[in-house]
């Protein structure tokens, strides 16, 4: 076999923030003539093909991301059990007569695994987040230990037998999880909690990869700006108007602060209330586009974000909302180019006393080139080619 023209599936995620991350590692595969497919839900379609990948529709029924519908970590990994074995058959349809050369599955998405060891594929677990190590193994994020032993020992049981009946190379729930053939990394290295615990023969830390984003259009810091501040929430936590008022009480009409202000589609701009006039108030901005002029970054801490603002240079206030936000937070914290602020505490002075603190803190400016430099060395979506045609053997 050779390594061009071959046939490389991304079973991914419909939430944007995982998708973002993996465009441009797409679009180098299919600049090396590789034919790319991506399966994922009809609703993110358009940001999954603009890079030169073939669509795969598959409908798992997933709730939206960020939102209110896990009581508690069981539930929810038991609603992604539910969505992965709605999501083979359909997958087995689309790929069986067509299948991939290598498979690459994206966190929460292990029937890309499934379906690559049902075929006798190689496979990779591409992941945009941090993910948990165990000893030398890499894991998706473990749910918190749960109080209900029978309902723990009822998802197990039905994820050993969907394994079993489907070809799978192991029925041990944790391996098959926990511990990828082989992990290619989009997150920033400095990210990764005990980043030195994986086994480097297995795993790679590329990297974000950035590039592929210019369709988005650009970003003019205005005449006068002395320091710009962009604060977003990414695409999944942004139904936060309380928020975003006490952001206008903190940032409106200070002296020398230019304001971006991105609050998704959840929230009308016209209950926040009057916009001061240092403030612009956008549902969407083309964020790498911003970072690349901003003096600070408030941000919920996702990893692609804080991953974007290390590329660039960002000093950044997180307010953690869930998920590997808080990891993110305190490894940002620990380096030095961050504040906290908890989400109950985000009032008005707290905000505004964390980004100016930040911003005059002398010794941040050094650690901010040190870190930037190391994460644009990662190697990026040509590094992740590179990895991934070493699995076309």
């Amino acid at each position: 076999m050779t390594r061009r023209n071959a046939h490389v599936a991304v079973i991914g995620n419909p939430d944007p923030g995982h998708i973002m991350p993996m465009l441009e590692v797409i679009h180098e595969l299919v600049s090396r003539g590789h034919r790319v497919t991506v399966a994922n839900e009809p609703a993110v379609a358009h940001l999954a093909t603009v890079t030169g990948g073939e669509f795969v529709p598959v409908l798992r029924e997933l709730p939206e991301a960020g939102g209110e519908w896990a009581e508690d970590a069981l539930s929810a990994i038991n609603v992604f059990l539910d969505g992965n074995m709605r999501a083979l058959p359909q997958l087995k349809a689309a790929y069986d007569d067509d299948p991939a050369d290598v498979y690459l599955y994206d966190t929460g998405s292990y029937v890309g695994r499934l379906l690559a060891e049902s075929q006798g594929r190689p496979c990779a677990h591409l992941s945009p987040t941090i993910v948990t190590p165990r000893s030398d193994a890499d894991a998706e994020p473990e749910p918190a230990p749960s109080t209900d032993a029978v309902r723990e020992a009822e998802y197990q049981e039905r994820f050993a037998k969907w394994l079993a009946e489907n070809g799978a190379v192991t029925t041990d729930v944790g391996e098959f999880t926990g511990r990828a053939p082989r992990l290619v990394s989009l997150c920033a290295k400095v990210l990764q909690p005990r980043a030195d615990d994986f086994d480097p023969e297995r795993a790679a830390f590329v990297g974000p990869c950035l590039g592929g984003r210019e369709a988005q259009g650009s970003w003019t810091r205005p005449d006068g700006a002395e320091k710009v501040l962009l604060i977003s929430f990414g695409s999944s936590f942004t139904d936060q108007p309380e928020f975003y008022r006490q952001c206008l009480a903190a940032f409106g009409d200070l002296p020398g602060w230019h304001v971006v202000l991105v609050i998704g589609l959840k929230v009308d701009q016209a209950d926040l209330g009057p916009i001061p006039a240092n403030v612009e108030v956008h549902p969407w901005v083309p964020q790498l586009a911003v970072l690349e002029q901003a003096d600070a970054f408030v941000t919920h801490a996702g990893t692609g974000g804080c991953a974007e603002a290390l590329y660039h240079g960002v000093p950044m206030v997180a307010v953690p909302q869930g998920a590997d936000h808080f990891s993110n937070t305190e490894q940002l914290v620990g380096l030095g180019v961050a504040r906290h602020v908890p989400a109950a505490d985000a009032t008005a002075e707290a905000l505004r006393d964390a980004v100016t603190a930040i911003v005059a803190d002398p010794e941040v400016p050094a650690r901010l080139a040190r870190l930037r430099e190391e994460v644009r060395s990662a190697g990026g979506a040509a590094q992740a080619a590179d990895l991934i045609e070493g699995m076309l053997g």
